[in-house]
């Protein structure tokens, strides 16, 4: 089923060029994409799927940067010109996604009308998201950092519950597991998620958005501000 904001935002005309071209396409937990540094061959548009992009160091370590859901779009370089992609992308919550040759979606791209609009709009917010998130890291607490994860996850799924491992969110904060295990105890303990058996449950979203920095605020409202513009 299609969900994907972006195609489904395109009008009837634009969309049925694209059409005979998507497969929908299911993506599991922890498959990678992409690897950074590898050309881009398939773009994917999530349906309830959830894709991270992962800054990856010489030392193994990892930072997620940005988080993918279905208002969005998986291969952005690849419309852009740029055609290679600098982090690891791997699939975080499992899911159905629309793939699409790369070189397909770039000649649409080009034609310019409502898909090149909103594919733009899309890697402006995706940008914010970024820089934000790089500013996020480094300045908020965990469990600040745990709350906004986990309220974004909610919107890219539309879904209470998140399967995923503690060690696996700590992959993606750039922390430590037992940090998790710490800041995941103290919103479970004020009643706001439940945690068993690598599955997270959100009790009280109103609580969970008091817990978060602003820059969940700040992310999504832009999201908002620029993938609503095509309908002013």
């Amino acid at each position: 089923m299609l969900v994907n904001q972006l195609l489904l935002a395109l009008p009837e005309s634009e969309f049925q060029r694209l059409a005979p071209h998507l497969e929908e396409v299911s993506l599991s937990l922890g498959q990678v994409l992409y690897e950074a540094g590898e050309n881009i061959k398939h773009v994917y548009f999530p349906n309830r799927a959830m894709v991270s992009l992962i800054a990856v160091l010489e030392d193994g370590s990892t930072t997620e940067v940005g988080m993918v859901g279905s208002n969005g779009v998986v291969g952005y370089p690849a419309f852009l010109g740029g055609d290679f992609t600098t982090t690891r992308t791997i699939v975080q919550v499992a899911g159905t996604a629309m793939k699409i040759d790369a070189k397909l979606l770039k000649r649409e791209f080009y034609r310019g009308g409502v898909l090149q609009r909103q594919l733009l709009l899309y890697t402006q917010a995706l940008l914010t998201q970024i820089s934000q998130t790089a500013a996020c890291n480094r300045h908020h607490s965990l469990e600040a950092r745990l709350a906004r994860w986990l309220l974004t996850a909610q919107d890219h799924t539309a879904s209470d519950t998140i399967q995923i491992t503690q060690e696996f969110i700590a992959e993606l904060l750039g922390t430590r597991r037992s940090g998790v295990t710490v800041a995941a105890g103290l919103l479970q303990q004020a009643g706001i998620i439940r945690y068993s058996r690598g599955r997270i449950t959100i009790l009280n979203r109103l609580a969970l958005e008091a817990t978060a920095c602003e820059c969940y605020g700040f992310i999504r409202k832009e999201f908002d501000r620029l993938l609503n513009e095509e309908q002013k």
